[in-house]
Formats: structure tokens, C-alpha cells, sequence
């Protein structure tokens, strides 16, 4: 399944000042049945977001109309715990492209680059100025521009580089899942094949 390309996402970020925060928030294992990728994002942060009774909590962020935006900003050691793939499926299906944490788990980090999302891992200090800035104007913009491997608090300046694998960088920024990469290499792979008979 492809995926919209991400190049530059420039976007205002919803603040979750929160760490440790695991796949089990992300997407509580009751809603885990369906296997389709659709639909999740309701459930995002379920029991944070909404009472027994399905009402919404006020002091929980997707709550407070005062956020918004594409960008996800969380505390340290962001997407712990189990390895279902439904929590990246919650987050995309809600919205966000980006994750920024200043430590991601490894199994959450792949899922996510694999279905489009880009996890952006920056340093403690930055991630501090990055909350901050949301503090003072919630609809502060953070830039992400994938090409160069940059997030930058654009009412700032502030900039701070980020590493990724170059094959999952190539795949994002051309919509790509595993499949899709494959299949763009289709015409090579016949070549190669012909080629290679003995």
C-alpha cells in the first residue's frame, strides 16, 4: 500500500509531554481485532482521551482544540512496550506524519517508517525547546524537511539534524512501502533475471 511521499511537512504540533509512553496507550489491546489499517485513529490514546462513559477527557491534549497539526511530540523513550503494528496504524489513522521523541523504541520506529510515518529522534536538549515553543504559541510551526534531515522550530530558527536508515528515507519520500519499492524495481528485476539464466 502506498503512501503519501513526505518531503518537507511544515505543521503546527500537538505537545505530549509525556515518557515511557507504550504501545498499550498508544492503542489499548481491546481494539487490536480488526486487520484492516482503517479505523484506529479513534482509539488513539483511548483510555487517556475519553472517560468509562465515552465522554472526552478535557485535560487530555487531542482534547484541546487549541492543538492541532500533523506533528506529534513526545516525551523520551516514545512507543515501548509490545510490538503491534496498530499503535503507528492509530497514529497515522488520526493524522500525524511525524513523530518527534528524543528515544524511540526500535519495533515502533520500524513500524512506523514502514507505513509512512517518520519518526524524528532529537537530542533532550532540543526536544525541551521544541515543548517550550508550543508553551508560549500552541500554534507555533515546526518544519521537518526529509531531504536535508532537518526539523526546525521555524519562530525560532532553532535546527537540529536527525539520522535515518537511507533505504526507509528513499521509501518515505517516494510513498513507498516495502512492496511498492519492490515493484518499482520490477522492470530491473526482470532484466537481472533473463540476464542471469544459465
Amino acid at each position: 500500500m502506498a503512501y503519501d511521499k513526505f518531503t518537507v511537512l511544515t505543521s503546527s504540533a500537538v505537545p505530549l509531554p509525556i515518557e515511557n509512553v507504550d504501545t498499550d496507550q498508544i492503542i489499548p489491546a481491546r481494539f487490536l481485532k480488526a486487520t484492516k489499517r482503517e479505523g484506529f485513529g479513534d482509539n488513539l490514546f483511548r483510555d487517556w482521551r475519553y472517560n468509562g462513559d465515552d465522554t472526552p477527557k478535557q485535560d487530555f491534549v487531542l482534547n484541546n482544540a487549541i492543538y492541532s497539526g500533523k506533528i506529534l511530540v513526545g516525551g523520551k523513550n516514545f512507543g515501548s512496550g509490545s510490538s503491534r503494528e496498530h499503535a503507528a496504524w492509530a497514529i497515522y489513522d488520526y493524522g500525524f506524519r511525524c513523530v518527534v521523541s528524543s528515544f524511540f523504541a526500535d519495533i515502533f520506529k520500524n513500524n512506523s517508517l514502514n507505513i509512512g510515518i517518520l519518526p524524528v529522534q532529537v537530542s533532550e536538549d532540543f526536544l525541551d525547546r521544541i515543548f517550550k515553543a508550543i508553551e508560549a504559541d500552541p500554534q507555533t510551526q515546526l518544519e521537518v524537511d526529509l531531504s536535508k534531515q532537518t526539523i526546525t522550530i521555524l519562530s525560532t530558527g532553532d535546527s537540529e539534524s536527525f539520522d535515518i536508515n537511507s533505504y526507509k528515507k528513499h521509501n518515505l519520500m517516494n510513498g513507498f512501502d516495502d512492496i511498492d519499492y519492490l515493484q518499482a524495481m520490477k522492470e530491473e528485476i526482470s532484466t537481472f533475471a533473463q540476464n542471469s539464466r544459465y
